[in-house]
């Protein structure tokens, strides 16, 4: 039995884009909120729903611990988590049901109960908190243990509750600036074996993750930021360091991910860190994500490859400044094509994250995206397509032209939610010719290096000559397929045609479109 069951609503299986991937990590925010919990003194359970078959693991963890509390606690630094995917919402609906069934009070928080708090009241939660939520459910636990206290739950920051009919919003509750004085997360309570032999069997290694920071300063109008608004506050690199040495002695990890949405912002973090890993012995591998602009700053980029760097994922968004300048992005394509450069040759990898749909763009923009990735030859890619969500001047700007869809199902759904540039069907379309492209240039490149070192040639370079050239005969086809979609009778919302003809005079001359 626990006073508290703690968990979360992102089922890896009912996502099956990433579900395909296997390449899970633990939900960082939940375990924090369950560190913080054990640190008040109380006896917290976890249900970890990453590689749950379903809700039913729910409903036994709950007769297994009968809780008094049950609390649906996202990963807030799961980048799904915060698109809010309508097959979570729907997990922890279901969720709510069950727990409250066998008597429980509801607790949820997330990216999805911020924006929806009425929703998931109405859905059975009993309390939604808004925002960071470590120390208001530390607070409202607290409260619910002693009814007798002065305090009512209306004093407690950072919440929301039914109350006469309708919804109660508390005070909103400043963010956490001293993250160094968080306990690290109950990674105790995971089932880490489980995560190290999907890994293994998958990957032949093991990856696990950890967070240094919370929040981003930057503006990009598309981005949602329900959690942390504008803010951005960093542990010390001391502190990191710490938790990762602690981590490889205790789980062993082939590898990290640094889930952060800006690793390494602070001027002279990276150079701290790097000193701190190398005093520690051999490195780590990591992947992180960061800014092209941020890593032209002097030594950071030598900083990350002394600290372990295997991959830097850039949000590059588009090779056309016309829409990075839409986007209130505040980089510039020269900025993308130096920093790639750059971090290849210290021996880096590079990741781009990329974005199609956004307003007013046209094949032209289109084209030049390929074209950035052809001349940069990244080492790997991810697509996805403009999405609005709430709190964002990109919502706010096609909110009345949104229909009833708001939310996707999961990951590969790339729905135009409102009518963009082209169709649904185009980008989906567009989604498996980039990546047919890439993969068929990055295969040829791997092919040749094999061929000129004909010992080296292994099984795998076999398996990837065949797929390289089924990549090369399926893809005239793709781009036959695209450009019928773009023909294909569709009507831009007028949101989208008046970003087009004002950003119109702001383009370059043409290039051929992809």
């Amino acid at each position: 039995m626990s006073g508290i069951l703690i968990g979360h609503a992102y089922y890896l299986r009912q996502d099956p884009k990433s579900w395909e991937a296997r390449q899970p990590y633990p939900p960082l925010g939940t375990l924090y909120a369950a560190a913080v919990l054990r640190q008040a003194g109380h006896d917290v359970a976890l249900f970890d729903a990453i590689l749950a078959d379903s809700v039913d693991g729910w409903a036994e963890a709950l007769d297994r611990e009968r809780p008094r509390i049950a609390v649906i606690f996202e990963d807030n630094f799961n980048y799904l988590s915060k698109m809010c995917l309508l097959r979570m919402r729907q997990a922890a609906f279901a969720m709510f049901a069950l727990a409250r069934e066998r008597g429980c009070i509801v607790i949820a928080a997330g990216s999805d109960a911020t924006d929806h708090a009425d929703e998931f009241l109405a859905a059975g939660a009993d309390y939604v908190i808004i925002g960071e939520g470590e120390r208001t459910l530390e607070e409202l636990v607290g409260w619910l243990g002693d009814r007798g206290a002065d305090t009512e739950p209306g004093q407690i920051a950072g919440l929301a509750f039914a109350a006469g009919g309708g919804t109660t919003r508390t005070t909103a509750r400043p963010a956490m600036r001293d993250l160094d004085a968080l306990p690290p997360p109950a990674r105790d309570l995971l089932d880490v074996q489980q995560y190290r032999a999907v890994w293994e069997r998958h990957h032949g290694r093991f990856s696990i993750n950890l967070v240094t920071t919370r929040g981003c300063p930057y503006h990009c109008n598309w981005c949602a930021k329900p959690i942390w608004g504008q803010r951005y506050n960093v542990r010390s690199p001391d502190d990191v360091a710490a938790e990762l040495a602690a981590v490889v002695t205790a789980y062993a990890p082939d590898h990290v991910w640094f889930a952060d949405d800006i690793f390494g912002l602070k001027p002279g973090w990276l150079a701290r860190f790097a000193e701190l890993v190398e005093a520690r012995g051999r490195p780590v591998p990591f992947k992180c994500l960061s800014r092209a602009d941020l890593l032209l700053r002097d030594g950071d980029i030598d900083a990350l490859r002394r600290a372990g760097c295997d991959i830097v994922w850039i949000g590059a968004e588009s090779g056309s400044q016309a829409i990075l300048d839409a986007m209130e992005k505040g980089t510039r394509v020269e900025q993308i094509e130096e920093a790639a450069a750059r971090l290849h040759e210290a021996g880096i990898r590079v990741g781009f994250f990329l974005q199609f749909g956004y307003p007013g763009e046209t094949r032209e923009d289109i084209a030049r995206t390929f074209g950035l990735v052809r001349s940069c030859r990244p080492d790997d890619i991810g697509m996805s397509v403009s999405y609005p969500l709430p709190g964002t001047k990109f919502y706010r700007t096609v909110e009345a032209e949104l229909g009833d869809k708001r939310n996707w199902e999961d990951a590969a759904d790339l729905a135009m939610m409102y009518a963009g540039p082209f169709s649904t069907a185009f980008y989906r379309r567009l989604h498996a010719m980039l990546h047919s492209e890439f993969r068929m240039r990055t295969g040829w490149r791997r092919i040749g290096r094999a061929l000129r070192e004909p010992s080296t040639l292994s099984a795998a370079d076999l398996r990837t000559g065949l797929r390289t050239l089924y990549h090369t005969a399926a893809l005239p086809l793709d781009r036959l397929r695209l450009e019928w979609l773009a023909r294909a009778r569709h009507e831009p919302t007028p949101v989208a045609l008046h970003t087009l003809a004002a950003a119109d005079a702001a383009r370059p001359s043409s290039q051929d479109a992809a």
